[in-house]
């Protein structure tokens, strides 16, 4: 079921995506956008951005104006609403962004409703609920309305921040909610370029409602939620909107009663990233602190250093951010789950933006991680399809912690495409500055 959150978003039929916003692109006059290097008729190149890098972090590693101006990207993103950012800046009000406060809003109701309704806070127990919260039952959009439906004793369709959700059998999202952004001027986001589309199907959805809900009304022992989201390493940006995002759903939860009459409680942790093992050691802990749920990790690559480990204790990981398609397939016991797309929609709605921007020729610099090896091969599959040959792209992988990437920015100015999609996390920002230096960055 849709809800206000997507009242501007795009329709799809099928799989496939149907529209996306159109800004010219690859010609040398461009009133849309379209970014560019060098002077007087040197060729224009749209450069592209995803999930990893659009956010204003990245132009806060800016100092001249326009230095992003016109570059444009994709991310898992919902039409907020007015109430929903207002009171996520109440709980930290020094946001710059909201990415994935939604969707970590929406992962920790998910796992609440599914404790309530299996009538346990054992996630061998409440796992086989997460899927069948969302779909089918009686729509709620709100956990206290959600828990009015299960002490009444009907089933839930948690329509959240997010969307509808409508999980496949593999507990991710048939269809998701993208923003196409861009930067401005001043190397910020500018919020009145932003639009919405839709990819994926809520057909694929499952059929399977899941078990029979436990007595309406049910109590035991309380819910302990863990985080693993990055306070620090290269998505440290990230992390401020999905910690708000779980601290305001605990607070909503708890308002309401919390789960199986008691309190929620939260043991908070950092992921860092994949350079150490803070995730691992983070997991160790949260696991002797006996947590039922662990919300997180954001980086693909850090989830797959410690998903075992969560999983094999008999615990639910439910991460907000994890986009690889490795994780659809994955071996996770039934207890591994995601409010965000994999990497299989988000491709389709960028391959359908550089399409939009009339780009012929396509390099791809993405860093060399589940993550940015996935949405690369998925994003050139796509444009491929689209009816680009397999010659006029060219995808490079790069050492996030290289000194510099001097010899892939030289093979992009080699290969002088119409545009280039750089797919990474905070290291994005130098690689750009590099592409800037050569003329064939966003700078004009």
């Amino acid at each position: 079921m849709r809800t206000g959150t997507f009242a501007r978003a795009v329709a799809v039929s099928g799989a496939v995506l149907l529209a996306a916003t159109a800004c010219g692109g690859g010609s040398d006059s461009d009133d849309n956008g379209a970014t560019g290097g060098g002077d007087g008729g040197s060729k224009q190149v749209n450069v592209y951005g995803t999930d990893g890098n659009m956010g204003n972090a990245l132009g806060n590693d800016f100092t001249e104006e326009g230095a992003l101006a016109g570059m444009k990207g994709t991310t898992p993103l919902t039409e907020l609403s007015g109430d929903f950012t207002d009171r996520l800046l109440e709980v930290d009000p020094n946001l710059q962004d909201f990415n994935y406060a939604g969707e970590s809003y929406d992962a920790v109701i998910v796992t609440a409703l599914a404790a309530q309704a299996a009538g346990s806070n054992q996630a061998t127990t409440f796992g086989p609920y997460v899927n069948g919260i969302t779909i089918g039952g009686d729509a709620c959009t709100d956990f206290q309305g959600c828990l009015d439906i299960i002490n009444a004793g009907g089933n839930v369709d948690y329509d959240g921040i997010t969307g509808p959700l409508s999980f496949t059998d593999a507990g991710e999202p048939a269809q998701a909610s993208f923003g196409l952004l861009q930067f401005g001027e001043d190397n910020q986001l500018d919020d009145s370029l932003t639009d919405y589309v839709i990819a994926g199907d809520e057909a694929n959805a499952t059929t399977d409602e899941g078990p029979a809900y436990a007595a309406p009304g049910a109590t035991g022992e309380a819910l302990v939620i863990g985080t693993l989201l990055p306070l620090t390493g290269n998505l440290a940006f990230l992390g401020p909107p999905e910690v708000a995002g779980v601290q305001l759903a605990i607070n909503d939860i708890n308002a309401a009663g919390g789960v199986l009459g008691q309190p929620v409680q939260l043991v908070e942790g950092d992921s860092g990233d994949t350079s150490t093992d803070t995730a691992t050691q983070t997991v160790d802990r949260l696991l002797q602190s006996g947590v039922n749920a662990i919300i997180g990790a954001a980086s693909s690559g850090v989830s797959l250093t410690v998903i075992d480990a969560i999983t094999g204790a008999g615990v639910l990981q439910f991460s907000p951010a994890n986009t690889s398609d490795q994780f659809t397939t994955y071996n996770d016991q039934g207890l591994y789950f995601r409010t965000a797309p994999p990497d299989t929609l988000q491709a389709r709605a960028l391959a359908d933006l550089i399409g939009a921007d009339g780009n012929n020729t396509v390099g791809i610099l993405a860093l060399n991680d589940p993550y940015g090896t996935g949405l690369s091969e998925n994003t050139r599959n796509n444009l491929i399809s689209d009816g680009l040959s397999e010659d006029s792209i060219v995808s490079i992988t790069y050492d996030p912690q290289a000194a510099n990437f001097d010899s892939e920015v030289q093979r992009m100015v080699d290969f002088n495409p119409d545009a280039i999609v750089v797919i990474g996390f905070e290291e994005s920002s130098r690689i750009i500055q590099q592409l800037n230096a050569q003329g064939i960055g966003p700078q004009r």
